[in-house]
C-alpha cells in the first residue's frame, strides 16, 4: 500500500484501508474505490457484469437509505442488469402523463420511431410532433409529413409556445397564459441590455428549480445532498477519463509514440489493447472477415463484436502485454481505413465504465422520483452547470489549457468539447441528456444553450476539421437551440454569435487552420484560394445553415435591421466570396484539363446566397434611414472590392476599371470598358445579390418615405455616395455573366467543355435561380430607376457588342453569322424581363408570386406535383401557402391504373393570368404556350388567327413606377427599329429568313406592342416621325411587314399594331398604310379553292377506304362460314394454330408442335383453418354469388377521406393475414400462349445454354438445372411443353338419364372379365388411384428409352418435360404433402397428377376469379380460350400416360380404365369382396376422380359428376362437423332464416344420415346441428361445396365445350343454382326421389363411418377456404405502421422492431430486410426475407418493405423490386420516404399486387426484370 499512498490524496486513503466488502459509512466514498480500483481488480476485461456491478454502486450511492422512495412498492431493491427507468416502466408509473398547463410534451424519439411536421402549424422545419400529439391535434387539409427518426434525441415540440405560429390545441399539453406574457417580456429586456464585453454565461446558481410544478414530493435533506454528490462525482469521472482520450481513431505510429500516450493509470502498467471504431465505409462482412483473420475467432464471435462496434460505436478486439503485435494489427486494420486506437487497457477500461456512467445519468433523465418527474432532471441540470472539482488520482495531465479562452468553465463545457473524443451510444445518450434538460424550464433552455453557444466555435472546429462520425455529432444540437426565437435572441446579443460565426465562416474558407484549429477571430486580409481542403469539404453546408436558422428568427431580424454592424460584418463575409472562380473564354484550342472546382464553388455561394436572401428579409423591419445606411454599406464594399486598385489585387477576378466613350444614334455615353470574349468573368458575386435584396423594399424606399430624411428619389440614395461611374461599375458584374450566358448558350464558349455547362445550368436551374440569376436580372432594373433607361439601354447594347448591328450593320467583327441572331436573341429577352417584370418591383407577396410561377408552370401542360416543384423556385416550395395555392388554381386528377400518377392540371378561368413572355420560359416553353393560348382564344372567339395582346404593366407607385416610360426612349426605338429592318434587309437579298428570326420578331412584337399598351400616344408619335436608314421610319418598316410574304404568321399583329398606331396618328399611318382591299381577294380566292379541292380529294379517299373494310369484312365473315361447313366432309386440310414463334412456319399436324408452359411448386391453396371462428365468420357473411363483383371493392376514392383514415387506425393491430400452415401444396400449370416446334424448342433450348456458358457472371433469369427457360417473344419463363389437343369434336356426352346409365354400367362391369394387369396398377392402399399417374412413378419410361412408333404429335417426348420437373419438385416436397403415398421407389410414390397438377391449377384458376365477373356470365365464360387449351393439354397428357402402360391393346386401356372409375363409385362396387377398395372413397378429393373421367373417359362426364357432386355434399358435411366441433357458435354471426331451401331441402335429416354411421361422430354431428341451427348450416354447405361446381364447370367447358353452355338466367338467380341447371345435375332438396344416389351415399357413409378416421374424430377431410382471396391487410396510411410498431412489426426470428422492415403479404409475419442479425448462413448466406418465404408460400414470397417504400418479389432466390401500392396524397410514389409526405394506399395498386399473387404471376415477373438488366452484383443491387 505505502507504494500507492504518494499517489493517493489523504483523505482517500483512510476509506481504502477497509475491505471493500465491508460496506462504509459514506455509500459515495465506497463508489469512488470501487470506480478507481475496478480496472485493475477486472483484469481490464469488460463484461456485462462489471456493467451490472456499476450501475449497483452508482444507484447505491445517488439513493443512499431511501431506495424506497424510487422503487415501485413490490421492490425492496433494484434488480441486477435493469435500470430504474425499466423498472418504473415495467411497474406502470410512466404510462399516463398527468395534464400540466404550461408543460411542453418533451418525448424524446427513439431511433426508428415517426415524427410529424406540419408546415402550416410549425413556425419552422424542426418543429415536430410526436404521433400521440399529432393524433390528438387536427390537421385536416394541412400540409403534413412525417419521417423517421434516423437517431435518437430529438424531442416533441409540443406544447412549446415558441414553437407553433398558432396554438395547435393539442389536450395532452394546454397553453398557459403567463408563458406567452414571460416570453415578451425576456425578449424586451434581452434587447434593451447592453452586451457585455465578456460574455458570461448562466451558471447552476442562476437555473432555478421549475416553478408551479404540481407533484413535488418531501425530499429528506440527506437524500438531497447525496443525489446531487453522486451525480457531481459520475460528471467528473466521465471529464477525468476523457481528459486522457485522444480526438481521433488513428493508431500510434511507434512503440514510442504509444508509450508517450498521456495515461490515467497511476502504474503505467505494459498491457495494451486494440480498439475498433464503428463507420459507414465499411460493411459487416468486411469486419467480420478481417476479425477473423486477424482475431483467429469463429464466425459467431467475431460476428457479436462486429455488431457491437455497430451498435456502441466502438468495441475492444484485442488486448495483448505484446505491444508490437497489436500495433502490427492496428497498422493493418487502419490500412483500409478503419477508425482504430492503441491505448493502454487501463484507460480504455475506464472509458467503458464511462461509458455505464454516462448511460446511467440518461436512465436518471427518464425516472421519477414518487410523482415528481423534474427533480432528478433538475439535479443533473443543476451538476452539469457547476465547474468541475479535480477528483483524479492524477492531476499530471493538464487539460486546463484546452478551454484557456473561457473564464471558470463549467462540466457541460467540458463534456461539450470532449463530445468527439465519444463515440456512437454514449454520445447519442449524452445529446438525449442535453434535450431532457431543454423541456424542464426557460432558463434551463437558456443556460444550455448559453454554455453551447460559448463554446460553439471550438464545437465547429471539431466538426469540421477531425470527427469520424459526424452524423453523432454535437453540432447538430443547434438545431434544437437556434431555432427557438428567445434563445436566438440571447445568444445572438449576449455571446455575439452571428459575429463569431461568421469569422469562423471566413477564417475557414480563407484556409486559417493551424494545429487542427480554424484560427479565430480571422485575419481580414486572406484570400480564398478555391482548390484548398475547405471547399471541398462536405461539411461546411450546416455551419451556413446554423447562421440561416439564427438570423431566421423574428428577433434576430430585428437586431440586423437596427444594428448597422450585422450588415457591415456580412458584407465583408460576402466580399470574400466576390468573383470567385473566374471563367475566361477558350478561343483557339479546347481546354485540355476541365476542374470540377466550380461545383464546390457553386455549393459555398448558394449556401450563403441562402443567407443573403435571409438578411435581406430582415430590413423589411428596418426605418428608411437604417435601409438606405445599409444600401450605403453594401455598395462601398463593392466598390471597395471591386474599383479600389491596390497591390493585393487579383486581377483575374477584378480586373481594373475602364470606361470608354460610344456613339448610338448621334449621341455619345460614357460607359464601362470590358470585352466579355477576352476578359475573366465569374458567376459568383454574392454583395450585388445582397444589394439586390435590399433593394426590394420599395415599399420603404417610396419617395414620402425618403423626403422625410431629405432625400428625394432611389437615384438621390445611390448617387449620394457613389459617382454614376461607379453604379455603372457596379451593375456591370451582372451585366457580364447575362452576357457570357448568352455566348454560352449561342456556342461561342464550346471549347471551355462541360464545365461552363455544368455552371450555367446550376446558374439558371428553376431551383436555384431565384438566389442568382433573378437578383442580376433585378439589379439591371433597378440600375433602369437610378442611371436613366438609355446609358443602362447603351451599357446593355455594349456588352452584348451589338451597338453596330443596331444602328444598320449587319456584318459582325467578332460573332459569326451563325451566333449574331443568337446573341440578338438573348439581349432583347433581357431587355423585355427588365422592362416588364414586376414581382420583385412591387414586392410582390409571397402568395401572389406562387400563384403566379405555378400558373406559369402548368401552363405548358399538366406534369406531377413534383414535376411541378422541379419548376419553381426552392423558397416557393417550401412555403406554407404552396400546396394551397396549387389546389387553388389547377384541378387534381388522382391516379387511376397501377403506373399512372397523379397529376394537376389548371383551371380554365386562369389562363387568362399567362403572360407567353414570362421570363422563367425558355424559347420552346414560351412558343408552347403561345400555341396554347391562341388554340383557346380560337375556341372562344372563332377568329382563325386571333391576337394574344399584352397585360398592362403594373409596376404600382413605387420607385419603379417610371419603368413604363422607358417605351418613350428613342434608344428602345432604333434599336427595335433595326431589329425588324435587319431582318427583312437579310430576307429580301437572300430569299430566306435568317436563323432565329421568328423569336427575335416575337420578341421585337411584343416589345412594340406592350409600348403602344403603356405609352400609346407618345410612341405612336416617335414610332412615326423618327426616321432612320433610307428615311423610314418604324411605321414604314411596319407597313412592308404586313404584307410580307415571308412573314405570313405576324400579319394578324402587324395590323393590329397598325390600327392602334392609326388611333392616334391617323394622317400619316392612312398615307403610309399599304391598302390592299382589291388585291388579296383574288388571292384569297384561290387560296380557298385550293383548300377545297383537297378536302374534297380527302373525302373521296375515306370514302373508299371505308368501302373496303366493309367487303373485307364480309368475305372473312364468308369465309368462317365456308370453314364450318366444309368440316364434316375434307378432313384433309390440316387445322392451323398460327405460327411457330422460332422459325415463323405454319403449326399444324404435319410437325409436332406444343404449347410453351411452366410447371411450378405452389402452396396457394388455403384449407380452412379449424379452431379459428374469423374465417367460418367470413363463409356465413360471404355473398352468394363469387361471380360478381363484391360491393366493397368498388367506388374507392384516392386520396382517402379523412373520416376513413380515422376509422382505419382504430382497427386491431394486426394485417389479417391468412396463417400459412393452413396451406396446400400443389403444382401449378400456367401458359404465356406461344407455341412452338418441338425441334426448334431443341434448337432454343441449346441457345439458352450456349448464352449461360459466355455470360458466366451474370445472375441469369432462368435456371438450368431446374429446366427454365425465357419465353423469347413474351419473356415469360416456362420450363415445360405441353400438346396442343383440339376440343374432342368425337365425344358426345353419354346422354342416358342416370338411373340407367348406373344400371348399364353395373352390367358392363359384370360382363368385362376380371383385368389382372389394372388392378396390378392401382394403390395398394385401396384408395383406387392409379400408379402411372404418381410423378415418381419408377416404371415410367421416357421416349428416348421406349421411343412411340405411332405418335406423330409426339405427345409422348412433351409428356417427359412434364414428367421430368414433376419428378424434381416431388422429390424435394414429400415434407408438404399429407396424403398417404407409397415410399419412394415403389410405384405410385411422389405427388399424384390428376390431383396435385391437374386439379391444383383448375382450383388456383377458380380461386382467381372469385369477387369478380360480369352479368350474364359465369366461372367458365371468364376464363380465357389459351387456358381452357392448357387444361386440355394437361388432361390429353393423363390420357397418354395411361396408353403408355397398356401399349399393346387397340383401345389403349380406356375400357378397363372407365370400369375401375365406375367400380370406384357405384355403391355396390365400391366396399364390397369383389374389389380391393379398402380405403373410403369420401377420403378422397371427388374432384380428382372428375379430373381422371376427363381423362379416359370424357363421355361419362355428366354421371360421374353427380356422383362426385354427392360425394362432395357428404365430404362437406364430415369436415364441417370437424370444424363446428372446436367453434363455439355464438363466435359465429348468425343467419336470420334459409334461404336455399329450394338447393338443400331438409338439411339437418341430410346431415345427420352422413354422421350416423359412427356413434362418436354422430354425437358430435348432433350437438353441432342444434348449437348452430339449419340456416347457418346450410349457408355453410352452400358456401364450402360451391367451389367444387366452379371448378367441374370449368373443367366441363374445357372437355367439352359445346356440351356444357351458359344457361339463360336472369341476375336475381344464385350462382349455385346457375351452376347446378348449367352442369346438369339434381339439387339436394331432389334426393328423396333419387333411390340410387341414396344407396350410393348411404354406403359411402358407412365405410366411411366404419373407418378408423370416423372414430377418431381426426376426420382426414379437410375442407378448402371458400371465399375470396385476400393478401395481408396494409393499412390504409402508411405511417399508421408506426404507431405501435413494437406491437405490429416484431421479427419473431430475433425478436426486435427491425430497422428496415418487410411485411410477408402472404402471412403477415415481419422479417428483417437484408439485415445482419437474421442470416441463413448454411444457405449462402440469405437474408430472412428467403428464410421466410421457405417456410410460408414455398418458392415465391411477396414482401412490402416498409422504409423503402417498395414491393420485393422473391422467386427462388433471384427477386425483384416493385413500386410501391401507396401512393402520397398528389398520387406519387415516394421511394425510401424521400420526400416523407403521409403515403395512403392506392386501391388499383393494391389489386394489382394481388392479381400477380392469384395467378401465380411471380417467378415469370422476376424473370422479366431479370432479363431486362444484365447484372453482375446480383439482384438484390438493383
Amino acid at each position: 500500500m505505502s507504494g500507492l499512498s504518494s499517489l493517493f490524496p489523504a483523505r482517500l486513503l483512510s476509506s481504502m484501508h477497509t475491505h471493500p466488502r465491508d460496506r462504509t459509512s459514506d455509500p459515495l466514498a465506497r463508489l469512488r474505490f470501487a470506480l478507481e480500483t475496478m480496472p485493475g481488480s477486472r483484469k481490464y476485461v469488460f463484461t456485462p457484469a462489471t456493467r451490472a456491478e456499476i450501475l449497483s454502486e452508482l444507484y447505491d450511492a445517488f439513493w443512499g437509505p431511501h431506495a424506497h422512495l424510487f422503487l415501485p412498492t413490490t421492490l425492496s431493491s433494484l434488480p441486477p442488469h435493469s435500470t430504474l427507468n425499466e423498472v418504473q416502466s415495467a411497474a406502470g408509473l410512466n404510462k399516463e402523463q398527468p395534464i400540466i398547463p404550461g408543460r411542453p410534451c418533451g418525448y424524446i424519439f427513439k431511433k426508428g420511431e415517426a415524427c410529424f411536421r406540419c408546415k402550416n402549424c410549425a413556425l419552422d422545419d424542426s418543429c415536430v410532433l410526436c404521433s400521440r400529439c399529432f393524433e390528438a391535434t387536427d390537421h385536416t387539409d394541412h400540409n403534413v409529413s412525417f419521417f423517421i427518426a434516423q437517431q435518437s434525441g430529438g424531442c416533441c415540440d409540443c406544447g412549446d409556445v415558441e414553437a407553433w405560429r398558432a396554438p395547435i390545441n393539442c389536450p395532452h399539453h394546454p397553453p398557459k397564459d403567463e408563458t406567452t406574457e414571460y416570453l415578451s417580456a425576456f425578449a424586451l429586456r434581452t434587447l434593451q441590455a447592453t452586451p457585455r464585453a465578456a460574455a458570461r454565461v448562466m451558471i447552476g446558481q442562476d437555473v432555478p428549480p421549475v416553478r408551479d410544478f404540481p407533484f413535488r414530493v418531501p425530499i429528506p435533506p440527506d437524500l438531497r445532498d447525496t443525489m446531487a454528490r453522486t451525480v457531481a462525482y459520475a460528471l467528473d469521472f466521465i471529464i477525468d477519463t476523457l481528459d486522457y482520450s485522444p480526438d481521433d481513431a488513428n493508431p500510434p505510429a511507434s512503440e514510442e509514440e504509444l508509450r508517450a500516450q498521456p495515461s490515467g493509470d497511476p502504474m503505467l502498467r505494459d498491457q495494451f489493447s486494440v480498439v475498433i471504431w464503428n463507420d459507414d465505409k465499411h460493411s459487416f462482412e468486411e469486419i467480420v472477415q478481417l476479425l477473423r483473420d486477424m482475431t483467429n475467432r469463429t464466425r459467431d464471435e467475431a460476428k457479436a463484436i462486429a455488431d457491437r462496434i455497430d451498435d456502441q460505436g466502438r468495441e475492444v478486439v484485442e488486448m495483448h502485454i505484446n505491444s508490437t503485435r497489436l500495433l502490427e494489427m492496428a497498422q493493418s486494420f487502419a490500412h483500409i481505413d478503419l477508425g482504430v486506437t492503441v491505448r493502454r487497457a487501463y484507460d480504455t477500461f475506464r472509458e467503458q465504465i464511462a461509458m455505464v456512467v454516462i448511460e446511467w445519468l440518461l436512465d436518471l433523465t427518464r425516472s421519477r422520483l414518487r410523482s415528481d418527474t423534474l427533480i432528478l432532471r433538475e439535479v443533473v441540470a443543476a451538476e452539469l452547470l457547476a465547474p468541475r472539482k479535480n477528483y483524479s488520482l492524477i492531476s499530471a495531465h493538464d487539460a486546463s489549457k484546452s478551454l484557456a479562452e473561457i473564464h471558470d468553465p463549467c462540466r457541460i463545457d467540458w463534456l461539450f468539447l470532449y463530445h468527439t473524443r465519444l463515440w456512437k451510444k454514449p454520445r447519442l445518450n449524452l445529446k438525449e441528456v442535453y434535450a431532457s434538460l431543454l423541456s424542464l424550464s426557460h432558463e434551463h433552455k437558456l443556460a444550455v444553450a448559453s454554455h453551447f453557444a460559448s463554446v460553439y466555435h471550438r464545437i465547429i472546429d471539431a466538426y469540421l476539421l477531425f470527427d469520424r462520425e459526424a452524423e453523432t455529432s454535437i453540432k447538430y444540437f443547434a438545431l434544437q437551440l437556434f431555432t427557438v426565437p428567445s434563445v436566438a435572441l440571447y445568444i445572438v446579443r449576449q455571446h455575439n454569435i452571428v459575429s463569431r460565426l461568421l469569422h469562423l465562416i471566413t477564417a475557414f474558407f480563407t484556409n486559417q487552420i493551424r494545429d487542427k484549429r480554424i484560427v479565430y477571430p480571422a485575419s481580414p486580409n486572406a484570400e480564398v484560394d478555391v482548390d484548398t481542403f475547405p471547399f471541398k469539404s462536405k461539411r461546411f453546408m450546416p455551419v451556413f445553415s446554423d447562421l440561416r436558422y439564427l438570423c431566421h428568427n423574428e428577433p434576430v431580424q430585428q437586431l440586423i435591421a437596427h444594428n448597422r454592424e450585422f450588415i457591415a460584418h456580412f458584407a465583408k463575409v460576402c466580399q470574400i466570396f466576390m468573383c470567385v472562380n473566374p471563367n475566361k473564354r477558350a478561343s483557339a484550342n479546347h481546354v485540355e484539363y476541365e476542374a470540377d472546382a466550380w461545383i464546390s464553388v457553386f455549393n459555398v455561394t448558394l449556401s450563403l446566397s441562402r443567407v443573403i436572401k435571409v438578411y435581406g428579409e430582415a430590413f423589411s423591419r428596418a426605418t428608411v434611414s437604417e435601409l438606405v445606411a445599409a444600401i450605403t454599406t453594401v455598395m462601398h464594399h463593392i466598390l471597395v472590392t471591386t474599383a479600389v486598385a491596390d497591390e493585393h489585387r487579383d486581377i483575374t477576378r477584378f480586373p481594373p476599371v475602364l470606361f470608354h466613350d460610344v456613339t448610338f444614334a448621334d449621341t455619345t455615353y460614357r460607359v464601362v470598358d470590358f470585352d466579355v470574349m477576352e476578359g475573366w468573368v465569374s458567376f459568383h458575386h454574392s454583395l450585388q445579390w445582397l444589394l439586390a435584396e435590399l433593394f426590394k423594399h420599395v415599399d420603404i424606399l417610396s419617395e414620402d418615405s425618403l423626403r422625410e430624411i431629405g432625400l428625394k428619389d432611389l437615384r438621390d440614395v445611390c448617387l449620394r455616395s457613389a459617382s454614376e461611374q461607379a453604379i455603372l461599375t457596379i451593375i456591370d458584374y451582372p451585366l457580364r455573366v447575362l452576357v457570357m450566358i448568352a455566348q454560352i448558350r449561342t456556342g461561342l464558349w464550346v471549347r471551355n467543355g462541360f464545365a461552363i455547362r455544368g455552371q450555367l445550368m446550376h446558374y439558371r436551374d428553376f431551383m436555384l435561380r431565384q438566389l442568382c440569376y433573378d437578383q442580376d436580372l433585378f439589379i439591371l432594373q433597378t440600375a433602369l430607376v437610378i442611371l436613366g433607361p438609355n446609358l443602362v439601354l447603351i451599357s446593355i447594347l455594349d456588352r452584348f457588342q451589338l451597338l453596330g448591328y443596331f444602328s444598320g450593320a449587319t456584318y459582325h467583327p467578332v460573332y459569326e453569322t451563325a451566333n449574331l441572331p443568337g446573341m440578338v436573341e438573348e439581349m432583347l429577352y433581357i431587355i423585355i424581363t427588365i422592362l416588364t417584370e414586376n414581382a420583385s418591383a412591387t414586392k410582390m407577396s409571397i402568395q401572389n408570386a406562387i400563384r403566379r410561377e405555378v400558373i406559369h408552370a402548368l401552363a405548358v401542360g399538366p406534369c406531377t406535383f413534383t414535376d411541378l416543384s422541379k419548376r419553381l423556385s426552392e423558397r416557393m416550395v417550401e412555403d406554407v401557402s404552396f400546396e394551397r395555392v396549387v389546389r387553388q388554381v389547377s384541378n387534381f386528377k388522382p391516379p387511376e391504373s397501377m403506373t399512372d400518377s397523379g397529376t394537376y392540371e389548371l383551371k380554365d378561368e386562369v389562363f387568362e393570368e399567362v403572360n407567353p413572355f414570362f421570363y422563367h420560359y425558355t424559347r420552346n416553353k414560351r412558343e408552347d404556350v403561345e400555341t396554347v393560348l391562341r388554340n383557346r382564344l380560337k375556341r372562344k372567339t372563332g377568329v382563325e388567327n386571333p391576337v394574344l395582346t399584352p397585360r398592362p404593366l403594373d409596376f404600382g407607385t413605387g420607385p419603379f413606377s417610371a419603368i413604363p416610360s422607358i417605351f418613350e426612349s428613342e434608344v428602345l426605338l432604333q434599336t427595335i427599329f433595326y431589329g425588324i429592318y435587319n431582318i427583312i434587309l437579310i430576307t429580301d437579298a437572300e430569299g430566306t429568313t435568317p436563323p432565329s428570326s421568328e423569336a427575335i420578331l416575337d420578341q421585337l412584337v411584343h416589345l412594340i406592342m406592350v409600348a403602344i399598351t403603356e405609352r400609346p400616344k407618345v410612341f405612336s408619335g416617335i414610332a412615326v416621325r423618327k426616321v432612320f436608314e433610307d428615311e423610314q421610319s418604324l411605321l414604314d418598316v411596319l407597313c412592308t411587314f404586313e404584307h410580307h410574304d415571308k412573314f405570313k404568321p405576324y400579319h394578324a399583329r402587324a395590323s393590329w399594331i397598325l390600327d392602334c398606331l392609326e388611333s392616334h396618328e391617323r394622317e400619316s399611318v392612312r398615307l403610309r398604310r399599304r391598302l390592299v382591299e382589291d388585291r388579296p381577294d383574288a388571292n384569297a380566292d384561290s387560296a380557298n379553292a385550293k383548300k377545297k379541292a383537297a378536302k374534297a380529294r380527302q373525302e373521296a379517299i375515306m370514302r373508299q377506304m371505308k368501302a373496303q373494310q366493309a367487303s373485307f369484312a364480309n368475305n372473312f365473315e364468308d369465309l368462317d362460314d365456308d370453314e364450318d361447313e366444309d368440316m364434316g366432309e375434307t378432313p384433309e386440310a390440316p387445322v392451323s394454330y398460327g405460327t411457330c414463334i422460332v422459325c415463323q412456319e405454319e403449326l399444324n399436324a404435319t410437325k409436332a408442335f406444343g404449347s410453351l408452359a411452366f410447371l411450378q411448386p405452389s402452396r396457394f391453396l388455403r384449407r380452412h383453418p379449424d379452431g379459428h371462428h374469423v374465417y367460418t365468420n367470413e363463409a356465413v357473411l360471404c355473398p352468394d354469388s363469387l361471380d360478381r363483383v363484391s360491393p366493397s371493392d368498388a367506388n374507392l376514392v384516392f386520396p382517402p377521406p379523412a373520416s376513413d383514415m380515422r376509422n382505419s387506425k382504430n382497427r386491431a393491430h394486426s394485417f389479417d393475414a391468412f396463417p400459412s400452415q393452413y396451406t396446400r401444396f400443389g403444382l401449378h400449370s400456367s401458359i404465356c400462349t406461344h407455341m412452338m416446334h418441338l425441334e426448334c424448342f431443341t434448337v432454343y433450348s441449346g441457345s439458352i445454354r450456349q448464352r449461360h456458358r459466355a455470360q458466366a457472371t451474370r445472375n441469369h433469369p432462368e435456371s438450368i438445372p431446374r429446366k427454365e427457360y425465357i419465353c423469347p417473344l413474351c419473356k415469360s419463363l416456362g420450363n415445360v411443353i405441353l400438346p396442343v389437343a383440339n376440343a374432342p369434336l368425337s365425344t358426345e356426352l353419354n346422354g342416358l338419364p342416370f338411373t340407367e346409365w348406373t344400371r348399364a354400367a353395373g352390367i358392363s362391369i359384370l360382363k368385362s372379365k376380371a383385368d389382372p394387369v389394372l388392378e396390378g396398377l392401382q394403390f395398394r392402399n385401396g384408395s383406387g388411384e392409379f400408379v402411372f399417374w404418381a410423378a415418381q412413378d419408377p416404371a415410367y419410361q421416357s421416349f428416348q428409352r421406349s421411343p412411340d412408333q405411332k405418335d406423330p404429335m409426339e405427345v409422348h417426348k412433351m409428356v417427359d418435360t412434364i414428367m421430368v420437373v414433376a419428378r424434381n419438385v416431388s422429390q424435394q416436397s414429400r415434407h408438404l404433402r399429407d396424403r398417404p403415398e407409397p415410399e419412394p421407389g415403389d410405384r405410385g410414390a411422389g405427388v399424384y397428377l390428376p390431383e396435385d397438377l391437374v386439379g391444383y391449377t383448375i382450383a388456383s384458376m377458380e380461386v382467381a376469379q372469385r369477387g369478380s365477373g360480369t352479368p350474364g356470365r359465369m366461372v367458365p365464360d371468364a376464363i380465357p380460350e389459351a387456358q381452357m387449351r392448357m387444361i386440355r393439354g394437361l388432361v390429353t397428357c393423363l390420357t397418354k400416360l395411361v396408353a403408355l402402360n397398356f401399349r399393346n391393346r387397340p383401345d389403349e386401356g380406356r375400357d378397363s380404365m372407365r370400369h375401375a372409375i365406375m367400380k370406384r363409385l357405384l355403391p355396390e362396387w365400391s366396399r364390397g369382396s369383389l374389389t380391393s377398395f379398402t380405403y373410403p372413397l369420401l377420403l378422397r378429393d371427388p374432384f380428382t376422380i372428375l379430373v381422371e373421367t376427363a381423362a379416359v373417359a370424357p363421355d361419362m362426364l355428366r354421371q360421374v359428376l353427380i356422383l362426385a357432386y354427392y360425394a362432395c355434399l357428404a365430404r362437406t358435411v364430415i369436415g364441417l362437423v370437424y370444424i363446428l366441433n372446436k367453434t363455439r357458435s355464438y363466435h359465429v354471426t348468425a343467419v336470420p332464416r334459409r334461404r336455399h331451401t329450394d338447393l338443400f331441402g331438409d338439411v339437418r335429416m341430410f346431415f345427420m344420415s352422413v354422421v350416423r354411421h359412427s356413434p362418436v361422430f354422430e354425437q358430435a354431428g348432433d350437438l353441432v346441428c342444434q348449437a348452430f341451427g339449419e340456416a347457418r348450416i346450410e349457408k355453410l354447405l352452400y358456401m364450402f361445396t360451391l367451389p367444387f361446381l366452379r371448378r367441374a364447370a370449368i373443367l366441363c367447358r374445357a372437355m367439352l365445350p359445346s356440351a356444357f353452355p351458359t344457361p339463360e338466367a336472369t341476375e336475381d338467380i344464385s350462382e349455385y343454382k346457375r351452376l347446378l341447371t348449367m352442369l346438369d345435375i339434381p339439387p339436394l332438396s331432389d334426393l328423396p326421389n333419387q333411390d340410387t344416389l341414396q344407396t350410393a351415399l348411404s354406403v359411402w357413409c358407412q365405410h366411411y363411418g366404419t373407418s378408423h378416421a370416423a372414430s377418431q374424430l381426426n376426420c382426414g377431410v379437410v375442407l378448402d377456404y371458400p371465399v375470396v382471396y385476400r393478401l395481408a391487410k396494409l393499412p390504409m396510411v402508411l405511417d399508421h405502421l408506426y404507431f405501435d410498431q413494437d406491437k405490429i412489426m416484431m421479427c419473431q426470428r430475433c425478436k426486435t422492431v427491425p430497422l428496415d422492415a418487410a411485411i410477408c403479404l402472404i402471412c403477415g409475419a415481419t422479417c428483417c430486410l437484408q439485415s445482419h442479425c437474421c442470416v441463413d448462413y448454411e444457405n449462402g448466406a440469405r437474408g430472412e426475407c428467403n428464410m421466410h418465404t421457405r417456410e410460408c408460400a414455398g418458392p415465391i414470397g411477396v414482401y412490402f418493405l416498409v422504409k423503402r417504400c417498395s414491393l420485393l418479389y422473391i422467386y427462388a432466390n433471384n427477386g425483384a423490386f416493385a413500386q410501391s401500392p401507396y401512393l402520397d396524397m398528389h398520387g406519387e410514389v415516394d421511394v425510401s420516404m424521400r420526400r416523407g409526405r403521409r403515403q395512403y394506399l392506392h386501391h388499383a395498386r393494391w389489386e394489382e399486387v394481388r392479381k400477380v399473387w392469384l395467378n401465380h404471376g411471380v417467378p415469370t415477373l422476376v424473370a422479366r426484370r431479370l432479363e431486362s438488366t444484365v447484372d453482375c452484383g446480383g439482384w438484390e443491387t438493383l
